[in-house]
């Protein structure tokens, strides 16, 4: 499934520019092009879509109620081992781990159809769904899965993750994020946001927040780093961005 880059208007102004272009680089001289890929496009959406509705998603040990409308045989209460899998009568294992419960009703239908019943109606509901959550990763001090309730603006999402790490570049953070089948990409200017100057866009459950790495600060501490001890000073030729 491709990509869609949204650009939203009140990003940094430089970007903004680009993407007339359809180049997407960055404002310095180091390749942070976006929307390169093949199955990626460039939108001319102002923001990100918000998603209409947030389903729970089945995670291990979860226990559901699948009921099959042709069969009372089949129908009951399940639970979804720690691997993620269901085992559900006359078809076998089922991987539902990640799915939403209209998706595991789908797949057990197809499964069933034909050869078991006829025209299977299946629904599924969640006795114990897993917390939504959002994944925060890249150059923040804590990456991970975090609860969406505690990481409902991208502000709070990063702070959730421990804050930017001393290598993170602000103003390269993207959100990734799938609404009725589309996927988004959002590329945000985090400085900007923290300074009040543009507003705080608002994450879901399901989100993915990545933090840019700044090699250039990582370049200089390695020069640094190797230095004799008995330099007094230094004059360094900045080539990092070619």
């Amino acid at each position: 499934m491709s990509y869609c880059v949204v650009i939203p208007n009140n990003i940094l102004k430089c970007a903004v520019v680009l993407v007339t272009s359809l180049a997407l680089g960055a404002c310095a001289s180091v390749d942070r092009s976006y929307g390169a890929a093949s199955d990626i496009e460039i939108t001319s959406l102002p923001e990100l879509p918000a998603p209409a509705s947030v389903l729970p998603r089945f995670a291990p040990m979860g226990i559901i109620e699948v009921t099959v409308a042709q069969d009372d045989t089949l129908s009951g209460t399940y639970v979804i081992d720690e691997n993620g899998t269901l085992d559900f009568p006359l078809i076998g294992d089922v991987a539902a781990l990640g799915l939403t419960p209209t998706q595991l009703a789908a797949v057990i239908s197809s499964r069933l159809s034909g050869e078991y019943v006829l025209d299977p109606s299946v629904t599924v509901s969640a006795i114990n769904a897993a917390p939504p959550t959002v994944s925060i990763g890249g150059q923040v001090n804590s990456p991970g899965n975090y609860p969406s309730v505690v990481a409902t603006t991208l502000m709070r999402a990063i702070n959730s993750a421990g804050g930017l790490d001393e290598y993170a570049r602000p103003d390269d953070v993207l959100v990734f994020r799938e609404v009725e089948g589309e996927r988004y990409i959002g590329l945000y200017n985090l400085a900007a946001i923290m300074r009040g100057n543009l507003p705080d866009p608002a994450i879901y459950e399901g989100d993915i927040v990545m933090v840019g790495d700044n090699p250039g600060e990582r370049r200089l501490e390695r020069i640094l780093q190797i230095l004799p001890a008995v330099t007094s000073s230094i004059v360094l030729l900045d080539r990092i961005g070619n």
